[in-house]
C-alpha cells in the first residue's frame, strides 16, 4: 500500500500531464485559427495602405514588385473583367483569367474577400485576401497572399515559446505538490502518532499544528477529544456510583407502588370477596362496602393520576393554559373539596383577593397537594395563607430534617424517619414542577417534631382587586 504523498504526488503528475496535451490541442487549433484570423487581417490593412496611394495605374508594374521586395507577400491587381493588370511574383501575360476565383467573386459582394489555396503558380498553399478599389473611376481588385508554410513556422515558433513557458510552470508546480505532499505527510505522521498515544494513555494528550487552517482545526479537535476521555475517565467511578443509585431507586420506586397499592388493593379484594360470598348480607353493611371499595379505587386512581401528570410535566408535554385567576377563589375551592376527604380535620385560610395569570387546573393539583401533606403529617390545624408575595401551608406536624428538604422534591424520592414517606415520592416532585412551570418558586421551611411550612413564591408583582 502506498503512502499519502505518493499517492497524492503520482495523481499531480498524471493530472499536469493531461492537462499539458489537452491544452496543447486546444491552443494548437485555436490559437492557430486566431492566428490565421490575425493573418488576413494583416493583409487586409496592406490592401487597403497600398490602395490608398494608387491614384492611377502608371507604373503599376514597378510598384507592385518593389512593394513585394519590401513586405514579402505576393500582390496581383485584377481589373473588373478578370484580366491580371500586374503580377508580382509571375508574368501576367501567362495568368488566366481571375474573374471567377473565390476570393475576387467574394469581395463583389462584401468588404473582401479571401480563401486558402494550392497555387499553382508558385506551387504552395497560399491564404489570399481581395479588396475591391477604385482607380480612375474605375473598379479594380486588389489581392495580397502570404504562403501558409511561413505562417506555420511563425506558429510553431510562438508555440513552443508558449509551451516552454507552461513546461516551467508545470515543473515549479509539480515541485510545489512534492513539497505539499511531504508536509501533509509529516503533519499525518504526527496524528498517527498521537492517536497511537491517546489509545494507551488516560491523561489528556496536546497536539498543535499551524501549517493549515485544516490541520489546525483537526488537532484543535483530537486535543478537545483526548481532554474529553480525559475527563470521562476520571468520572467513570462517578458514573458507576450513579448508576447504582438510579438502580436501587428503581427498586425502590417499585417497592414504593407495591407498598401503596397494596393496602387499596387487599381492602377491594377483601370486601368484593365477602360481597361475592355473602349474597344475603345486609344492605346497609353492603353499602358501606361498596363504599370502602369505591374510596379505595378512588385514591388508587388518584395515585395514577399524580404519577402520570408528573411524567408529563417532567417531558415537557404539558402546556400551560393560564387566564386571569382570582387565588383566593381558588384556593378556598380546593380546601373544600379536602375537607371532604378529611371531615374532622380544621383548615384555616388567610388572604385577599389577588388575581393571577395561572393554570387553573395545574396550580388547583399543587395547592391539594401542600394541604394533603400538611394534615398526612400533622395532628393539629393546617394554616393556608395568601398575600401578595407568596401563599404558604404551615402544619405542626412532625417535620422534616434539612437533608431531607434538599431532596424531597424529587421524583420518587422518599423519607421514612419520623414516619414522613411521602407516599409514592410524587407529590412534592408534582408540586415542583407545577410551581416551576408557572415561573414560581418553592420554598420549604422545616424543623423536626416542630412543623413545616411550604411556600409557593411569586415571581411577578401580582394584582389586587
Amino acid at each position: 500500500m502506498l503512502k499519502l504523498y505518493t499517492i497524492f504526488f503520482r495523481k499531480f503528475i498524471l493530472i499536469f500531464l493531461g492537462l499539458f496535451l489537452l491544452l496543447g490541442v486546444v491552443f494548437y487549433f485555436s490559437i492557430k485559427e486566431v492566428f490565421i484570423e490575425q493573418t488576413k487581417i494583416d493583409l487586409l490593412h496592406n490592401i487597403t495602405i497600398f490602395s490608398s496611394d494608387l491614384q492611377n495605374l502608371d507604373n503599376i508594374d514597378e510598384k507592385v514588385k518593389n512593394l513585394h521586395k519590401l513586405i514579402g507577400l505576393r500582390i496581383t491587381i485584377v481589373d473588373k473583367t478578370g484580366v491580371v493588370v500586374a503580377e508580382s511574383d509571375k508574368d501576367k501575360t501567362l495568368l488566366e483569367n481571375h474573374l471567377h476565383r473565390i476570393e475576387i467573386l467574394q469581395s463583389k459582394f462584401k468588404d473582401y474577400g479571401y480563401t486558402v489555396r494550392y497555387s499553382d503558380t508558385l506551387k504552395k498553399d497560399l491564404l489570399y485576401v481581395a479588396k475591391k478599389v477604385i482607380i480612375n473611376n474605375e473598379e479594380y481588385y486588389v489581392r495580397m497572399a502570404r504562403d501558409l508554410e511561413k505562417i506555420d513556422s511563425e506558429f510553431l515558433s510562438m508555440g513552443i515559446k508558449v509551451g516552454a513557458v507552461f513546461f516551467i510552470f508545470i515543473a515549479l508546480a509539480l515541485l510545489v505538490t512534492l513539497k505539499i505532499s511531504k508536509n501533509i505527510e509529516y503533519e499525518i505522521t504526527l496524528i498517527l502518532e498521537f492517536l497511537k498515544n491517546l489509545t494507551k494513555q488516560k491523561r489528556a494528550e496536546i497536539i498543535d499544528s499551524k501549517y493549515s487552517l485544516e490541520f489546525g482545526k483537526i488537532t484543535k479537535l483530537l486535543t478537545n477529544v483526548s481532554d474529553s476521555l480525559s475527563k470521562k475517565d476520571k468520572q467513570k467511578a462517578k458514573y458507576t456510583a450513579k448508576l447504582k443509585l438510579s438502580n436501587r431507586q428503581k427498586d425502590d420506586i417499585i417497592s414504593a407502588i407495591s407498598h401503596e397499592f397494596k393496602n387499596p388493593i387487599a381492602v377491594i379484594s377483601g370486601y368484593t370477596q365477602t360481597l361475592l360470598g355473602d349474597k344475603d348480607i345486609n344492605q346497609q353493611i353492603r353499602d358501606k362496602f361498596l363504599e370502602k371499595i369505591a374510596t379505595n379505587a378512588k385514591k388508587m386512581t388518584t395515585m395514577i393520576d399524580r404519577l402520570r401528570l408528573s411524567i408529563r410535566l417532567e417531558d415537557g408535554k404539558m402546556d400551560n393554559k393560564t387566564k386571569s385567576t382570582n387565588l383566593k377563589v381558588l384556593i378556598q375551592s380546593q380546601i373544600e373539596d379536602v375537607k371532604e376527604a378529611y371531615p374532622n380535620r380544621e383548615i384555616l385560610f388567610e388572604g385577599d383577593d389577588i388575581i393571577k395569570e395561572v393554570d387553573e387546573t395545574l396550580f388547583g393539583v399543587a395547592v391539594i397537594n401542600l394541604i394533603e401533606n400538611a394534615l398526612k403529617y400533622s395532628q393539629d390545624r393546617v394554616y393556608v395563607k395568601l398575600t401578595y408575595e407568596k401563599m404558604s401551608v404551615t402544619d405542626n406536624g412532625i417535620g422534616i430534617n434539612k437533608k431531607d428538604i434538599e431532596n424531597i422534591t424529587k421524583k420518587f424520592y422518599r423519607v421514612s424517619t419520623n414516619g414522613w414517606n411521602n407516599s409514592l415520592g410524587v407529590g412534592l416532585s408534582l408540586v415542583s414542577n407545577i410551581v416551576a412551570q408557572h415561573n414560581f418558586k418553592l420554598n420549604i421551611q422545616s424543623v423536626e417534631n416542630e412543623g413545616s411550612t411550604f411556600e409557593i413564591l411569586f415571581s411577578t408583582p401580582v394584582q389586587t382587586l
